[in-house]
């Protein structure tokens, strides 16, 4: 006699269940594998293994569940029986099943994930190499929401600020400003600008500015996937954008999972009417004489509330230096300005790092101080080893002394940071050209030409390698596309007495002598170095030294000057400079590229 009713006499769906003890087993194993999957997130965490563990464990997890449904039901309520033939068969298919499905979730998941990080089979002089770990980050420009299109510098700045307050991570490898800027207003989705500045991970957003009120909405999007790793939107007081900031920072470094070596960066504070002032400066900031001009006012209303403020100040004296670098106003006159703001920002703030670049650059390139510009640049990345603007600083010192392994390494290391930047394949493209390496500076030169037609020097510079190598036909067709006129009529200058056509040789140095011998007395100077005409060379060379040319500190490495290396007065100028060889050598440079 039986002492209930068999499974389907009488009895419900759940009543089986429940004598089968399925419900039981289901709710015990979900349990333990809940316990088992927060003992593996403890164990990724502490060894910093990749996320796709993680991911693998809870797809086991979900495989075992249907598994454990049907050995309940079959064996929950005759667990005495041998296993049948029946639940062996179906056991099986169920493994199998899992199995297909495992494997499934590997090959379109798991591989496209660890693929982010792997180099290209063959990649192109403009694919950066791939770094070997995923806390990789692009910030892309904010969109600017606000009903003012005036407000665009703000959305700009909050985003270039979150980028240099990540930058401050050594554990995060951050893309530049130069290269993620370059996809604003320019329809590509994540993927792609994640594939072309070779990361793993972007942040992006927008900023609504109204009065004193913010809302600013972040959200940190993985490549692999598209997906949303983390989102939020903050409605805060403008007095309340520095602290914003950090909490920003501090999400990305929590969602990426960063064990900080050292205390987390945090946003230098000032007054919101002369941070804004700030912003607005660094937005104006342009290689033309009104956009200069303005940057120099915004950034004196700026002090004039904070006189404090480094950055602020740091930015004067980029803006007077910026007037030097483009000949808009003589070197003479602006120098003192330009060292007198520097001085001021590190007098201001000390722990300033990128303050230490913009000291190199000015005492160790335009006043010719080397030996000031390696310290300069040492303190620098003492306080932040990452720092780009020291970095490329580093790249400038290293070529003054004459160490074109460490400048070309250097290069190098910037241009996979900000690989689609003008500015860091010319910087490259020059180190190569000073290692006398003309062919990897011939392909630098056409990349950065690819990356902005209109920059000016780069036609008139390629040129002058292809001279170099022989190429008179291939160096006048890119000397004659150069947009800027001083440097054309340079590189006309040597071109046509290559040529042998001396009397357009002659028609273009009166030129360039008429228009611009209180800004290019150096390269006047390599240009009949190169025509061979030492006496007036050294004259010239003279007159570049009085100008605080900065081109000046490249006198002893300067392959357009080495007609004039065997002439009795050269060894004399250049220990009279401190650029003799032994001079050279004795300067300390302790700076080594970034792993």
């Amino acid at each position: 006699m039986s002492d209930g009713p068999k499974d389907g006499e009488g009895s419900s769906i759940w009543d089986r269940l429940r004598r089968r003890k399925v419900v039981q087993w289901t709710l015990a194993y979900a349990a333990g594998a809940w316990g088992l999957l927060q003992g593996l997130q403890f164990i990724v965490d502490a060894f910093e293994w990749p996320n796709r563990v993680l991911k693998l464990g809870t797809v086991a997890a979900l495989l075992g569940l249907p598994l454990v449904v049907a050995l309940a039901w079959f064996r929950g309520e005759r667990g005495y029986q041998r296993a049948t033939r029946a639940e062996l068969t179906v056991v099986t298919l169920l493994f199998l099943l899992g199995g297909g499905i495992f494997w499934y979730y590997q090959r379109t998941a798991v591989a496209p994930e660890a693929q982010v990080d792997a180099p290209a089979a063959t990649p192109s002089p403009m694919t950066p190499a791939a770094f070997p770990n995923d806390r990789s980050i692009a910030v892309l420009p904010f969109v600017n929401m606000s009903s003012d299109e005036e407000q665009e510098y703000f959305s700009d700045g909050i985003s270039e600020e979150l980028l240099n307050l990540l930058a401050q991570i050594p554990e995060l490898r951050v893309i530049a400003r130069s290269s993620s800027f370059s996809f604003k207003d320019k329809q590509a989705d994540i993927a792609e600008i994640a594939s072309k500045l070779n990361v793993a991970h972007v942040l992006e957003g927008s900023v609504r500015k109204s009065g004193d009120t913010l809302r600013i909405t972040a959200q940190l999007i993985r490549a692999a996937d598209s997906s949303h790793l983390w989102s939020q939107t903050y409605d805060r007081p403008m007095a309340d954008v520095f602290k914003l900031q950090d909490e920003i920072a501090a999400a990305v470094v929590e969602q990426l999972r960063i064990k900080l070596l050292g205390n987390a960066p945090k946003a230098m504070r000032t007054d919101p009417e002369a941070y804004a002032l700030f912003l607005q400066g660094r937005e104006a900031s342009r290689y033309d004489a009104k956009s200069i001009e303005r940057a120099i006012a915004l950034y004196t209303q700026a002090l004039a509330i904070d006189p404090r403020y480094a950055p602020a100040w740091d930015g004067l004296a980029r803006a007077y230096s910026d007037q030097i670098d483009t000949g808009i106003v003589p070197p003479a006159e602006v120098l003192p300005l330009a060292r007198a703001s520097i001085r001021q920002a590190l007098a201001s703030d000390p722990g300033y790092a990128p303050a230490y670049a913009r000291a190199a650059y000015i005492e160790g390139v335009v006043e010719g101080d080397v030996a000031a510009g390696a310290r300069h640049v040492e303190r620098g990345l003492a306080l932040d080893p990452a720092n780009l603007d020291l970095l490329e600083a580093a790249v400038k010192i290293s070529r003054r002394l004459d160490r074109p392994e460490l400048s070309t390494a250097l290069a190098e290391y910037a241009v996979k940071r900000d690989p689609v930047s003008v500015t860091g394949r010319h910087d490259l493209a020059v180190a190569y050209f000073f290692a006398g390496r003309l062919d990897d500076a011939v392909a630098e030169y056409r990349n950065a030409i690819n990356l902005n037609t209109g920059t000016g020097i780069l036609h008139e510079q390629l040129g002058e390698v292809l001279l170099l190598k022989g190429d008179t036909a291939g160096a006048l067709a890119e000397i004659q596309q150069e947009s800027d006129e001083s440097f054309r009529l340079i590189g006309l200058v040597m071109i046509h007495h290559a040529l042998g056509q001396n009397a357009e040789s002659d028609f273009n140095l009166d030129q360039l002598i008429r228009k611009y011998a209180d800004t290019q007395a150096y390269s006047i100077a390599y240009a009949l170095a190169f025509r061979g005409e030492s006496d007036r060379a050294f004259e010239w060379l003279d007159k570049a030294v009085e100008q605080h040319d900065s081109l000046v500190g490249l006198i002893a490495i300067d392959p357009l000057l080495q007609t004039l290396h065997a002439d009795p007065r050269w060894q004399p100028l250049m220990r009279r400079l401190g650029k003799s060889p032994e001079q050279l050598a004795a300067i300390k440079f302790d700076v080594k590229v970034p792993d």
